[in-house]
């Protein structure tokens, strides 16, 4: 029994191989069926004059092959999943059971007009879609074969023969053989076509994932040289002023400034690390409510010293409503870099302006500065680890920025550039249970 049902099971080639497709395909037939069955009882009682009144008999089956369908759409809404064995025997279960309906309807009715072979259509789909073309073949031939059987056995027990009869059996094999081979071919081109886009997902999946890793290597590449050709630098100049320093070539004055110099490139090289690290491996932000207002009134105030030294004037414009959950450590340390940058980039008696506003549920802060632009090729890469366009910058202030503020569901943007005019833009969901809705 087992070698059969697996030699079934190898002829029973699902156009889906998922249980869900299956279930819809067998429901639909099965809705199909109960259409059927009810629309040739209507047609035997409404005709009963020319079909003669249902025998009782006729009605029992009717009713059973109708109770048998509704049972088993039942059963099948409610299963999870089923077995490749289990398919095989449902369907051709299934298959079996509406021949054998058919014929004993037939039977039943007793007529040479054989309209209870329509029933046959259901078998013919079950193994077009189902089954190799053999099968179908075979499901195709067996229910020609019922309805050409049925017509001989008519009139061996009823002659004379009426020509017509076998001529409108033979017309509707033919329907059979139509429908059977029709529905087959476009399943089998389905299927065909579902393969090749499955081939074709599965190439492009490997495609992609081998492009990621290479990206992710090029990356690690350019992250590496970056990173050593920053180090660099200050090592340089570290190991050349002390050389010069013990070198006992220069005066006292002179071996002091280069240890000054090594002092200061020390102080960028731990700088560099610092701001490595963060960038590479930020802390996991810690949000809890909070007023935006708060944190750029203080980085406001923390500025001011600097700014002032450089005769640049830092204004702050706050609106109502600015509370949302975000790790205020690090939004101070996103906006801190963002006011530097924009006082540093000020001329002498230049204003920025630090606005913040609350639009369509976002908490959004603005750093603005008078200068501008930023040339196109620069503001393609201003977010990137490492490219800065300062003599003594180390080219991570915007990219830690971003990081930080993205890392807290926001986002960090380049809003305005041009002349005259430079906005970055901090976007953060607001807190919509805050004070100000209470």
């Amino acid at each position: 029994m087992a070698n059969v049902l697996r030699k079934l099971a190898g002829e029973l080639l699902l156009l889906a191989p998922d249980f869900a497709s299956f279930k819809r395909q067998e429901s639909t037939i099965i809705v199909l069926n109960l259409v059927v069955l009810a629309a040739l009882l209507l047609v035997h009682t409404l005709f009963s004059s020319f079909f003669g009144a249902p025998p009782p008999m006729l009605l029992v089956v009717l009713a059973a092959g109708f109770l048998i369908n509704v049972l088993e759409f039942l059963w099948l809404q409610g299963a999870g999943s089923l077995s490749t064995t289990r398919i095989v025997v449902l369907t051709w279960s299934a298959i079996t059971l509406n021949m054998v309906l058919a014929f004993v309807l037939a039977s039943l009715s007793y007529r040479q007009d054989i309209q209870y072979f329509a029933l046959l259509v259901a078998p013919i789909l079950q193994a077009a879609f189902r089954c190799s073309f053999w099968a179908t073949a075979a499901v195709v031939a067996a229910s020609s074969a019922l309805d050409l059987f049925w017509v001989w056995n008519y009139f061996r027990l009823h002659p004379p023969s009426e020509l017509n009869e076998y001529m409108e059996a033979g017309t509707i094999s033919l329907i059979y053989v139509i429908v059977g081979v029709l529905v087959w071919t476009l399943v089998n081109h389905l299927r065909s076509k579902e393969a090749a886009l499955t081939n074709s997902l599965v190439q492009l999946e490997q495609t992609r994932e081998q492009l990621l890793m290479e990206e992710k290597l090029a990356a690690v590449g350019r992250f590496s040289s970056a990173i050593a050709h920053e180090i660099r630098n200050p090592v340089a100049m570290i190991s050349s002023a002390l050389d010069m320093a013990f070198s006992g070539t220069l005066d006292p004055a002179e071996g002091q400034e280069m240890f000054q110099i090594a002092a200061k490139e020390a102080k960028r090289l731990e700088k560099l690390t610092t701001d490595f690290l963060t960038y590479a491996r930020p802390n996991p932000p810690i949000p809890h409510l909070a007023d935006m207002a708060e944190s750029m009134a203080y980085i406001a105030d923390l500025c001011r010293p600097h700014a002032t030294e450089r005769a640049v004037i830092v204004q702050e414009e706050t609106s109502k409503g600015l509370h949302a959950s975000f790790d205020g450590g690090q939004i101070q340390q996103a906006l801190l870099n963002l006011v530097m940058n924009a006082i540093e980039a000020s001329p002498s008696g230049g204003v920025v302006v630090l606005r913040g506003d609350r639009r369509e549920g976002f908490v959004i802060v603005n750093v603005e500065n008078a200068n501008g632009p930023i040339p196109g090729d620069a503001v393609e890469r201003i977010f990137e680890p490492f490219f800065t366009t300062k003599p003594a910058g180390t080219g991570l202030g915007l990219a830690i920025a971003r990081n930080l503020v993205r890392g807290q569901g926001g986002d960090l943007v380049l809003a305005r550039n041009q002349p005259g005019s430079i906005q970055f833009s901090i976007k953060l969901p607001a807190y919509t249970e805050g004070p100000e809705h209470s």
